[in-house]
């Protein structure tokens, strides 16, 4: 019987309350909670959890203290924790809460008036039924490498959510990787801008708190002026997806040396191009800037590219920053690589998901290769120089028109020598597959576009659609929402009768 045990994702908080026991650990809405105060609530709502016999935890509530502290909570009892939004529908949580076989519940008052039935349900900031101080913790349980730290849902192709475990042992490799690499300390202050139940969180959260280190969640309206935003609460560290740069850009705040005081600016989740990048960097001179790159099923992030002014412009293929090197003690592989170095990433090795909740989602995702598991990203690379790998997109974006095949991000990179920002699509029509085009920025004739096109591509393949929008949609995860505007693109094709 294996016996051995691990600290845990958990152990990452322990680190920063020996370090900042009375200084603040995350700050929300106007409030702020010290370290010795989550851990007081940990310890007693871990408690309760551990008396009820929970294994797995969700945590439906927004970003509060609940939400915080119940998922401190949730690793305290050793139990597998669910990160749950109350403004999904109610079905698409019940179906989550499902699958991963929850049988506990933490939730904020907005959580109780969607939360499915489950074994124990408990609700601390809304009333105290069920908390004992008696039952308190007096320190959190031991787990194992392989125990599960916390399940994420993705979306899946059969239309339901999609859940993927990560053990303990992964994240214990990841943090340690970026311990190694960055140099927080408690004096700095992060950016907590993904939802909870985005991977990204877990960066924003346990690099702060191993840090001993505050972070600072964003609300909306901060947005309307990130600049201003970040001097008010002194960031250090910004963590976002690309498209904030953009939103920033409109607002008219991207300007130079906005953002003196950034130490570390880092962006993942979409890819990140060269124009957006130079931008921020005029902006937030003073801070190092990475590309980070890695689906969930690698724990968080799994590659990482840091930013230079001179070379990063050079090197960049497609206008998109590389992704850069697969992070140490993994293994990748590129399938049907061809002579010039391209193909779908799949990597293996300590960060690498267990599987699906549901088996069933594991087909054509992974990869037995003499001895060791793949997962096969669907995102197509090409090696650069040393060990760094340039994204050139992902396999569903590569469409056929008229016999050529067509790299939407090609498309999307030619169109910003117009000056926008382009998300350029594949969509089905009545004579086959057709580009459309939505873009962002000054309203341009056509003809401009096409022009600009027609300087990098052939006849054949440049698109025929242009709609201006004022933003693009963004999805949950403050990515771009392509099936969106994918939709939007049909119904403008092939518009249904009144």
């Amino acid at each position: 019987m294996d016996t051995t045990t691990t600290s845990g994702l958990h152990a990452r908080f322990l680190r920063g309350l020996a370090r900042s026991e009375s200084r603040p650990a995350v700050s929300v809405g106007g409030e702020t909670f010290t370290y010795g105060e989550l851990h007081e609530r940990a310890l007693l709502w871990g408690g309760a959890l551990t008396e009820s016999g929970a294994s797995t935890v969700g945590v439906l509530a927004g970003k509060g203290v609940t939400a915080y502290a119940g998922i401190l909570a949730g690793l305290y009892a050793g139990a597998t924790v669910v990160p749950l939004r109350p403004d999904f529908p109610a079905a698409r949580t019940e179906q989550m809460v499902e699958a991963a076989e929850v049988d506990a519940l933490i939730a904020d008052e907005r959580g109780l008036t969607v939360a499915p039935s489950v074994k124990t349900l408990l609700a601390p900031e809304v009333n105290q039924k069920g908390l004992k101080a008696a039952q308190a913790l007096s320190e959190p349980k031991d787990v194992r490498p392989e125990d599960s730290a916390y399940v994420l849902f993705t979306s899946g192709s059969t239309g339901r959510p999609k859940g993927v475990r990560i053990g303990h042992g992964s994240t214990e490799h990841y943090f340690g990787l970026l311990d190694a690499r960055y140099d927080f300390t408690p004096d700095d202050v992060f950016s907590q801008t993904f939802d909870l139940n985005f991977d990204c969180a877990m960066f924003d959260l346990f690099c702060a708190w191993g840090a001993g280190a505050e972070a600072v969640v964003l609300p909306g309206a901060a947005y309307r002026n990130v600049p201003a935003f970040v001097a008010e609460r002194g960031l250090t560290v910004w963590f976002s997806t690309p498209s904030a740069i953009d939103l920033v850009r409109r607002t008219g705040r991207l300007a130079p040396g906005a953002m003196p005081g950034l130490r570390w600016s880092f962006f993942a989740g979409e890819a990140l191009t060269v124009r957006d990048t130079a931008d921020w960097r005029a902006a937030a001179g003073n801070s190092v800037t990475e590309n980070l790159y890695g689906p969930t099923e690698l724990t968080i992030t799994v590659a990482g590219y840091r930013w230079d002014d001179e070379e990063t412009p050079r090197v960049a293929v497609n206008g998109v920053v590389p992704i850069g090197a697969v992070h140490e003690g993994h293994e990748y592989v590129l399938i049907d690589e061809n002579e010039a170095g391209e193909g779908e990433l799949a990597i293996a090795g300590p960060q690498l998901t267990p599987g699906y909740l549901d088996p069933a989602d594991e087909q054509g995702r992974f990869l037995d290769r003499d001895g060791q598991r793949f997962y096969r990203t669907g995102d197509r690379v090409r090696r650069l120089g040393g060990d760094d790998l340039a994204y050139l997109g992902r396999l569903d974006s590569q469409v056929q028109v008229l016999g050529w095949r067509v790299e939407l991000t090609e498309v999307e990179h030619a169109l910003e020598t117009c000056g926008v920002q382009a998300v350029a699509l594949g969509v089905q029509g009545d004579g086959g597959t057709e580009l459309f085009v939505f873009y962002t920025g000054p309203r341009r004739p056509v003809i401009e576009l096409v022009r600009a096109l027609r300087a990098v591509l052939p006849e054949g393949v440049i698109p025929r659609r242009y709609e201006h929008v004022e933003e693009f949609p963004l999805n949950s995860n403050r990515k771009i929402d392509r099936k969106t505007l994918a939709a939007r693109a049909a119904e403008i094709l092939s518009p249904v009768p009144a």
